[in-house]
């Protein structure tokens, strides 16, 4: 097996590693419930958690397709729509720890905190964006939608990264460390798409 190249078996196998590896932030929450070591609040150690792992697989999602053309490993593209689902299901955590375990379904003071506080304000839409990408992630959905109308569609990834981004941000109040290390990522990432799309338009236009 080379990097550029590999067979369907070996893929699989990296599916299977990869589909592991991204269930362990979850295992660990789990351990840490069972074994009381989610510190003093572990509500809000919960939520801060899933929503940390939220943003990492928005982002690796995003690398995805300039790695794969810098690195010219096209089997990376096979493994996006794992990643992306995995953000999904994070991000879903994350709202129904919010929902559930914080707010406990009392929705008239989901909608105030929606309203007054600028970080769940850009989180809410970013997280709704979502829905439709893990919706229309199955081939069926993109043969029914047309492969440049689901292609259209997709590029919402762009928005929930850069709201995400933006609710990190402005929940944190002290150390940005973090923040300011998601955004240099996704700003690198969007950087790298202009740049690849700017290049693949002016080789058209010198054909």
């Amino acid at each position: 097996m080379t990097f550029k190249y590999i067979d369907n078996k070996s893929l699989s196998c990296l599916k299977v590693v990869v589909f592991i590896l991204a269930l362990v932030p979850l295992c660990r929450l789990i351990y840490g419930g069972f074994n009381d070591a989610l510190g003093a609040n572990p509500i809000e150690k919960i939520t801060h958690n899933t929503g940390y792992w939220t943003l990492t697989f928005l982002l690796i999602t995003l690398a995805v397709t300039p790695f794969r053309q810098l690195s010219g490993w096209q089997w990376l593209v096979r493994l996006r729509r794992m990643l992306g689902l995995f953000a999904f299901f994070y991000g879903c955590l994350h709202f129904l720890t919010y929902l559930v375990l914080d707010q406990f379904f009392d929705w008239e003071s989901i909608l105030k905190d929606i309203l007054k506080r600028p970080y769940i304000t850009v989180g809410f839409p970013a997280f709704l964006l979502m829905i439709p990408l893990a919706l229309t992630s199955t081939d069926a959905m993109i043969r029914r939608l047309g492969g440049k109308q689901w292609r259209l569609l997709h590029r919402l990834i762009y928005l929930s990264a850069i709201g995400g981004v933006v609710h990190y941000w402005w929940l944190v109040k002290k150390d940005l460390s973090n923040p300011i290390i998601f955004a240099a990522v996704l700003a690198l990432l969007l950087g790298l798409r202009l740049l690849f799309w700017w290049i693949q338009t002016r080789n058209r236009k010198a054909v």
